[in-house]
């Protein structure tokens, strides 16, 4: 996630923010640029201010305060890029069901700027019935308990997720060390893009190669999971417990991480943090974040600035009492695993490319 600035007083604002704490100018994020920009009304559109030549109306979400995303004045789509994805939402009328509806929205916001910056693929079930991403947010109701999943491009999201103590409660119960709304979507996001960049590109093989036969029984991995735990060395191979059940779930565990470490890196370059610990002798917990994580080839790269980033963000976030920031430890395995997804997305940048044309 990079930084925003309001485009009229250049006031550090947040990738959610409606308005500009400084100006006062209203607030919306373009996803074809990138950019907060800062709004004048015209009439029931907005222009950027001075930019008379383009309108722009708000995602029909902002009416109840869950989306600052904007659409072309007059587009078929009342809906931005992420929320026309959306499949079921819960009944608005309910405060605390809006509430957790608006939470998980800014989860899935910033998942999908991080699948916009790769451009990868991303159609909607209308515009791909049998493979097109599709979330339904879903609230328990006394005869049903919703589970979060993922089946062929459908994500279903448990309302009940945005609920700090149940999801706590839900945490210390499966032993995790991490459990969040924004990690659940880039976790199940990585169920479709197994199926959209190895599946369907041909890289079964070299994923298996990888992470394992995923051909093995899904549903006896996970009960034997459930049952007996992970292997007592998992840490040597895995960056989770669960990650070990089953080779999809140490992909999708795996590429969830993989959006947390390059979100992550992202914001902290455009922060211009560099790590130089006075205590480091030797100069080996030492990392300047100089480069665009979305962008460079090398994921070496990235894991070198990661491991002194992250123990510099848990030492900090020791000092003020509370967990580490970021409870995992990356063997050499899983460097191995997120340098595979890495190139997988690079793969997928390279197709986009235009072919050169002959002299």
């Amino acid at each position: 996630m990079r930084l925003f600035t309001c485009q009229a007083c250049d006031n550090i604002v947040y990738f959610e923010s409606r308005n500009c704490n400084h100006c006062g100018h209203r607030l919306g994020f373009l996803p074809k640029q990138n950019a907060i920009r800062a709004l004048a009304p015209e009439g029931e559109c907005w222009r950027q201010a001075g930019d008379t030549a383009r309108l722009y109306a708000f995602c029909a979400n902002a009416r109840k305060d869950a989306c600052n995303w904007l659409v072309p004045a007059g587009s078929a789509d009342a809906l931005c890029a992420a929320c026309r994805h959306n499949g079921t939402i819960p009944d608005l009328s309910d405060e605390t069901r809006l509430q957790a509806w608006r939470e998980m929205e800014d989860a899935k916001h910033r998942l999908i700027y991080s699948l916009l910056r790769w451009k990868l693929p991303l159609r909607t079930r209308t515009e791909d019935p049998e493979h097109g991403l599709i979330f339904h947010f879903l609230a328990d109701e006394p005869e049903r308990k919703v589970m979060t999943g993922h089946e062929n491009g459908v994500i279903t999201i448990a309302l009940s997720e945005a609920d700090d103590i149940e999801r706590e409660r839900r945490r210390q119960q499966m032993g995790e060390p991490y459990r969040t709304l924004l990690g659940h979507f880039r976790h199940e996001v990585g169920h479709h893009y197994w199926d959209l960049l190895v599946r369907d590109r041909g890289q079964l093989d070299a994923c298996r190669q990888v992470f394992g036969d995923d051909s093995q029984d899904y549903e006896a991995a996970l009960r034997r999971h459930y049952k007996d735990g992970p292997p007592a060395n998992w840490r040597e191979s895995y960056v989770s417990a669960y990650a070990a059940s089953h080779p999809w779930e140490d992909f999708a565990e795996t590429w969830a991480h993989y959006l947390h470490i390059i979100d992550t890196l992202e914001m902290a370059g455009n922060f211009g943090m560099q790590i130089a610990p006075v205590a480091d002798r030797i100069g080996g917990l030492r990392a300047a974040i100089d480069f665009d994580p979305y962008e460079v080839e090398n994921f070496d790269a990235v894991a070198q600035a990661w491991l002194p980033f992250v123990l510099a963000m848990n030492s900090l976030s020791r000092t003020i009492g509370s967990r580490d920031m970021y409870p995992f430890v990356l063997a050499p395995p899983v460097i191995g695993k997120l340098t595979f997804i890495h190139h997988l997305v690079q793969r997928e940048q390279d197709r986009l490319q235009p072919a050169p044309v002959a002299a």
